[in-house]
């Protein structure tokens, strides 16, 4: 099984040089277990510690060889992988990294896994496609085992019931970019936001299948509408939009009052882009309050600080409320954030703004 590491990964947005971060894989297939350690194996930064085909299995091998990340198969007979992940989750929090179908049922189940704690989802492995399914794995494992990860007892209150805006609208829109950590911050955030919420844009970094469950999620979770952004759609009141990822990016149509998406290559590696996202609202920063959440990298933080600078008010998540404090991090490095918020109250300090009188 190779060698046990008992060394701690460093507590930063992005795992600096050092020992490998060592991993359990855990999958009922043994033709699986052994594709996926095939498609590890290749990088030194990463140590496999461990093999289980079971919960049984997970839990002793947890116990014996301490590892920095799982990585857990969601389909499993007897205790499955969300039933699993919530026992880690109150026992002994852990980062914990999905294997899903990209099947409408495994990614339902994968943004269940990720609102209950795991760090982040990939496809299972298919031949054919393992180079890019496990390129993705690999620098999503390293980038987990410098995660934040709470475990149930430390999990964040929601609100009863969202609070109306302070005071009347003033036509400001909300764009959100989120990544690694991603689905957690944005349910939290949206939580509060009433009804007839400010229009909002959000880009969340995910596979397009997960992306279009994600918002039919949202939608039964919170009182605005949320479903994904369609080119000319109008902003309007009480609506999200979703940027729908695949081969678009989302963006505000010049015009500044409808959306569009836009076929293109990756922009700062990701597709949806942040930075795309808020470049489009450049021309009218007046009327924009732009977020940045939780994520690995620093998609987003160039055009924020361009729009803070056009006249756009701009928040980033602090580093304590994190699961991956990159994006943000790097937004508040270069003075493109005005404030860093605690997670909780982004929600009322946007919807403030967005319903302060013109100075």
């Amino acid at each position: 099984m190779g060698r046990v590491l008992t060394h701690p990964a460093t507590p930063t947005g992005g795992r600096t040089a050092g020992p490998p971060v060592r991993v359990l894989i855990v999958d009922d297939s043994a033709s699986m277990r052994r594709l996926i350690r095939l498609g590890l194996d290749s990088d030194d930064r990463i140590e496999i510690v461990a093999e289980a085909a079971s919960a049984q299995e997970a839990r002793m091998a947890i116990k014996q060889h301490a590892p920095d990340v799982i990585t857990l198969d969601i389909e499993m007979p007897g205790m499955d992988g969300l039933e699993f992940l919530e026992r880690i989750m109150r026992a002994r929090p852990m980062p914990v990294i999905m294997i899903s179908s990209m099947t409408s049922a495994g990614s339902q189940a994968a943004l269940r896994a990720l609102a209950l704690g795991a760090v982040d989802c990939v496809e299972k492995p298919r031949f054919g496609m393992a180079r890019q399914t496990f390129g993705d794995l690999r620098e999503k494992i390293v980038i987990a085992a410098s995660a934040r990860v709470r475990g149930e007892q430390q999990a964040r209150a929601r609100p009863a019931a969202p609070e109306p805006l302070a005071g009347d609208w003033n036509g400001k829109r909300i764009l959100i970019g989120a990544s690694t950590g991603g689905v957690e911050a944005i349910e939290t955030v949206l939580a509060s936001f009433p009804a007839d919420c400010p229009p909002t844009l959000i880009t969340q970094h995910m596979p397009a299948p997960f992306l279009a469950g994600f918002a039919a999620r949202l939608g039964g979770l919170v009182a605005p509408q949320v479903r994904l952004a369609r080119t000319g759609d109008r902003l309007r009141r009480g609506h999200v939009f979703i940027a729908p990822g695949g081969a678009t990016h989302l963006a505000i149509d010049p015009g500044g009052e409808t959306l569009r998406l836009l076929a293109g290559p990756k922009q700062s590696g990701h597709r949806p882009s942040v930075d795309v996202l808020f470049e489009s609202a450049i021309g009218d920063a007046g009327r924009t309050i732009a977020v940045l959440l939780t994520g690995m990298g620093r998609d987003g933080a160039e055009q924020m600080k361009a729009l803070r600078q056009a006249g756009a008010r701009c928040i980033a998540q602090d580093r304590a409320s994190s699961v991956v404090y990159g994006m943000p991090r790097v937004a508040c490095e270069l003075g493109a954030a005005e404030a860093a918020l605690p997670l909780e109250k982004i929600a009322r300090h946007v919807l403030n703004l967005a319903a302060e009188a013109a100075a």
